[in-house]
């Protein structure tokens, strides 16, 4: 899931940004807090049971998502791949496929945001305070 997080991150700042963050600097992630962050300190920001809940049902249903859409995506990637394989290559079957694929992993970042933002509206402003600043010190 760490992967999914940083490709939506990369994926998400690239066409957004109009200027470059200074290196190393991610504005994205710099403003959502990912899952392992969150349970690693959840008795530093005072998760409660109700917020720990909500977040547990968000993780499960996106992965639940996520295993859906890589079966497909692996499919999908399969028949792109037997396509390419051909002599000639058919052009325009390629590109229609690799827009399916596209169109998958464009679902799986979606999700992915999608999470990370439905736990950081969970989270109090405090707890989001606490968080950035238990992330700065670990930098």
């Amino acid at each position: 899931m760490k992967d999914l997080l940083t490709l939506a991150a990369l994926f998400l700042m690239a066409p957004a940004a109009p200027a470059q963050p200074p290196p190393g600097e991610d504005p994205i992630a710099r403003n959502l807090f990912p899952p392992e962050l969150v349970m690693q300190h959840s008795g530093e920001i005072g998760l409660d049971e109700k917020q720990r809940a909500a977040m547990k049902e968000a993780i499960q249903k996106a992965q639940a998502k996520f295993v859906d859409v890589q079966w497909d995506m692996q499919a999908e990637s399969g028949k792109m791949v037997r396509l390419l394989q051909a002599r000639p290559v058919d052009e325009t079957a390629v590109l229609t496929q690799a827009d399916r694929v596209l169109s998958l992993e464009r679902e799986v970042k979606r999700t992915q945001l999608s999470l990370l933002i439905r736990m950081k509206n969970l989270l109090s402003d405090a707890q989001q305070d606490k968080l950035m600043e238990l992330r700065k010190r670990s930098d």
